[in-house]
């Protein structure tokens, strides 16, 4: 081998492993991956959608709003928890308030929804869970406490004309489990009760 090309064999060596990680990593390990998650976990893939017949009313991962077009929270939905994420439940602009415990615009905002949702649903300011007054850290929980979700229970039944206990029942039905059994709390999605709720009407 000549001086010349034992120098410029590291670089054709180089050329190679670079054409050879580019296809394998760059293209076909994503094709892989991809179909994997289509083929196996496809609606988690996709988004985790909800649809109601045919077309897609959100996603079971992101919060929304249920409230008119002034801001203000329909009383014949459950709401859900307070979201700081741009306007609220905004996922380009997904986080939290960063406020700590003593921060004084956080007590006054924890006190002022406090108020607003004992008005709201008629019940004592005392049994209002802390999933109620406080933003998640990411803005977008599409989740809320069931203790929260049973405490709207009884404004929604009055607003949709249905009995208490069947609205209750529907709630109940709603209410995942801690995460094996033991991690985590119960959670009641409001999107998907919301969902439900519609299709019984009232």
């Amino acid at each position: 081998m000549s001086r010349f090309q034992a120098s410029v064999r590291p670089y054709g060596v180089a050329l190679r492993a670079m054409l050879v990680l580019t296809v394998g990593l760059g293209l076909l390990y994503p094709l892989v991956i991809l179909g994997i998650g289509q083929t196996l976990f496809n609606k988690t893939a996709n988004g985790s959608l909800v649809t109601v017949g045919d077309r897609a009313v959100g996603s079971s991962l992101i919060g929304q709003s249920f409230s008119d077009t002034d801001g203000n929270p329909l009383p014949q939905f459950f709401q859900p928890r307070p979201s700081a994420a741009g306007n609220g439940y905004d996922s380009s602009a997904s986080g939290g308030s960063n406020f700590g415990p003593e921060n004084a615009d956080l007590i006054a905002a924890i006190t002022k929804r406090k108020a607003e949702i004992a008005a709201f649903n008629n019940v004592d300011p005392a049994s209002i869970p802390a999933d109620a007054l406080t933003a998640s850290s990411s803005g977008l929980d599409p989740d809320i406490s069931k203790e929260y979700a049973l405490l709207q229970a009884n404004r929604v039944a009055a607003a949709r004309g249905i009995p208490l206990a069947q609205m209750q029942a529907l709630v109940t039905d709603h209410i995942a489990s801690r995460n094996l059994g033991f991690l985590g709390e119960e959670t009641v999605n409001v999107l998907e009760l919301n969902i439900a709720l519609e299709q019984i009407g009232g």
